[in-house]
């Protein structure tokens, strides 16, 4: 059970006691081969699983540790104040951590990402940019930057 009354604290629960093994999120696109190209290509991904057949088409990405971010309206007004000066997204938002934020933004450029806020440094000091797919879902690219390089 999690105490939702705790504030500033944050726990970590690892172990073997965690009941999720593996959290997949299914995105449905209105132009699947657009969808392909921007997820695939833009991220550098190859399919993990592919599958087409009378009933239709679909491709599962492996996306590297998955978590699943619980937000109240405040909490997340203030990540868009921070990442876009406003309340800008939805109800859900992809946050993908990226080895180099300038060529993911490139790539996804590439094949229609729609630039939402241009990179701002965070004040927990990552390097974030917010894009939207062609299908409208809002991104969040992320960079963490080495402390060294930020003299700190």
């Amino acid at each position: 059970m999690v105490d939702t009354k705790l504030k500033n604290k944050v726990a970590i629960v690892t172990g073997a006691n965690n009941p999720i093994l593996e959290l997949r999120v299914a995105l449905t696109s209105s132009d699947y081969e657009r969808a392909v190209k921007f997820y695939c290509e833009g991220l550098g991904l190859e399919p993990a699983q592919i599958w087409n057949n009378d009933q239709g088409q679909a491709l599962m990405l492996e996306m590297g540790h998955a978590t699943l971010e619980i937000f109240d309206e405040a909490q997340a007004q203030t990540i868009d104040q921070i990442e876009t000066g406003g309340r800008t997204s939805g109800r859900i938002r992809f946050a993908l951590q990226v080895p180099d934020l300038k060529a993911a933004m490139e790539r996804l450029f590439a094949h229609g990402a729609r630039l939402v806020h241009p990179p701002i440094i965070t004040p927990w000091g990552d390097y974030n940019v917010r894009l939207q797919d062609p299908d409208g879902m809002q991104i969040t690219l992320f960079q963490v930057v080495d402390k060294s390089e930020q003299g700190g």
